[in-house]
């Protein structure tokens, strides 16, 4: 198919009625009000089910009563507004049912604004809601990659009966580029033997679907079921973007748009003679450890970039286990960094001496300007 130019949102919405959507449950919020416009249209067009909730806890929890069924369902908010969600994204993964979440990242913390920023990477990538459960996030740089990554979503969370986030900042979410779309996909005819499908399909039959477990062997049977089943995602469902690492003394590590900012300023940093790579996880749960284990056995430096404090970080820290210096860069609040600015950095990283002497936000924090 032919490529047409695409707002972010609306890529995502038209990449998930492609793959299969049958249900949506949502409520407006900058900076992704368009994809829940866009399919407010769609879906009724397809036939399809498509509620505005009252407000995130009812479209959540829509979404768990109709991913009960088997059908394939989805959500979308923006930060505050996947907060709100996390019990019932919490009862979701105690249930153990498929869904797919579209988190489009904004400033924050509290109300914060409608400008971009990373800010939601420790809510989406370890956890949030409450107990021991497992989402597979995916991060997309660009709109191909997130009509890519929405496509496969729908297959993921069912083929692991587990959540699958699609996570964006809201500059993809609003910037327009030529994408292709897949094509479209007939509806599910067939539903697994654990959905509730009623007594019309299943005469007699009863099937029962809960989160709760009040045997604590019982539940602890469910947790290690959910584990062992992470266990595969792990083994089997890594994916980044490496540039340049063959020869690289130094790597950038950055996902989404800071990864695609630090690929410009690796690229400039490169035609002045610099030998840095760069890193991109696509799947930030699964983390990419086993690439980042390798680099950190050959590099001098890395430097971590994100539109946050450095909440990414702590997995890079992590991973490197202290075998070679860790520099971090970040701006918040709904800022991005420039190129110009990461390249600044790179050109530190690579002419000043390196330490591993106390914390590199410390350092980072000490280099970023005062304010009353």
């Amino acid at each position: 198919m032919a490529r047409e130019l695409w707002k972010g949102n609306n890529a995502i919405a038209e990449a998930a009625v492609r793959a299969g959507l049958q249900a949506y449950f949502g409520y407006p919020i900058t900076p992704q009000t368009e994809l829940l416009e866009y399919l407010s249209a769609r879906m009724p067009e397809l036939g399809r089910a498509f509620v505005q909730a009252e407000s995130e806890l009812g479209a959540i929890n829509m979404v768990y009563g109709a991913a009960c069924t088997g059908a394939r369902v989805m959500t979308s908010s923006s930060s505050p507004g996947i907060s709100l969600m996390m019990e019932g994204i919490s009862y979701i993964a105690g249930t153990e049912v498929p869904i797919v979440l579209v988190d489009v990242m904004r400033g924050g913390p509290g109300l914060g604004n409608i400008a971009p920023a990373q800010s939601d990477y420790n809510q989406i990538v370890h956890g949030g809601g409450h107990g021991d459960y497992n989402a597979i996030v995916l991060a997309p740089a660009s709109i191909q990659e997130s009509v890519d990554l929405t496509y496969e979503a729908f297959d993921l969370a069912e083929k692991y009966r587990a959540i699958t986030v699609i996570l964006i900042d809201g500059s993809i979410g609003q910037m327009m580029e030529p994408a292709e779309m897949p094509p479209m996909r007939p509806l599910k005819t067939e539903y697994p033997d654990w959905a509730v499908r009623g007594m019309v399909e299943h005469p007699g039959e009863r099937r029962v679907l809960s989160s709760i477990y009040l045997d604590p062997p019982d539940e602890e049977a469910a947790n290690l079921r959910m584990l062992r089943r992470w266990q595969q995602v792990e083994a089997n469902e890594v994916r980044f973007k490496g540039y340049y690492l063959e020869d690289a003394r130094f790597v950038v590590v950055g996902f989404g748009s800071a990864g695609r900012v630090a690929l410009s300023a690796v690229r400039a940093a490169r035609a002045e003679g610099i030998p840095v790579g760069l890193l991109r996880p696509i799947t930030l749960k699964p983390f990419p450890v086993k690439a980042l284990d390798e680099l950190a056995q050959r590099v001098e430096g890395i430097l971590v970039v994100e539109m946050n404090s450095g909440q990414m970080l702590e997995d890079v820290r992590r991973v490197v286990g202290g075998r070679v210096p860790v520099e971090f860069y970040g701006r918040l609040g709904g800022i991005i960094p420039m190129p110009d600015e990461v390249l600044e950095e790179i050109r530190r990283l690579s002419r000043e001496p390196l330490t591993q002497d106390g914390h590199p936000r410390d350092r980072w924090l000490a280099r970023m300007p005062r304010s009353n």
